[in-house]
């Protein structure tokens, strides 16, 4: 299992860096030609939500992206350290959170859209998305 660690400052200019790193690993670890697209578009939702978060809460700390190769699967988690507080369907809120919430479910479903193994975890001391595809086996040269 190999993993490649990019920690960046949460600045929006540093998500195109991720997204290309990203594409690299993804094709290095197998994951078809075919969705190297979704990769780039799914990660740079990612981080650009996650550098979102940590621009909003004022966080200093670095937005965390860990790109896994593993046994026929290549996955990428993308951390953030802000708090994420839980909302009931009632609940209330401001003007400013509504408009946070609509735009962070927006940008799950996009990433949804893109990709079929998604996990998403929240809580007050940050959250994760983690995305999951699938790869082929090592081409066998043949002499």
């Amino acid at each position: 299992m190999a993993t490649v660690e990019l920690r960046f400052s949460a600045l929006p200019e540093h998500v195109r860096t991720a997204r290309l790193v990203a594409a690299a690993v993804a094709r290095r670890a197998g994951v078809d030609e075919a969705v190297l697209d979704e990769v780039r578009l799914a990660v740079g939702e990612a981080c650009s939500r996650a550098v979102g978060l940590h621009q909003i809460g004022g966080i200093s700390a670095p937005v965390k992206v860990m790109l896994i190769e593993e046994e026929k699967q290549f996955s990428i988690e993308v951390g953030d350290e802000a708090a994420h507080a839980s909302h009931g369907p009632g609940d209330p809120l401001g003007a400013m959170e509504e408009a946070e919430a609509e735009e962070d479910e927006m940008g799950l479903a996009v990433i949804s859209g893109l990709v079929d193994d998604v996990q998403v975890s929240a809580g007050e001391h940050g959250g994760s998305i983690k995305m999951t595809w699938p790869t082929a086996p090592p081409a066998v040269a043949l002499s």
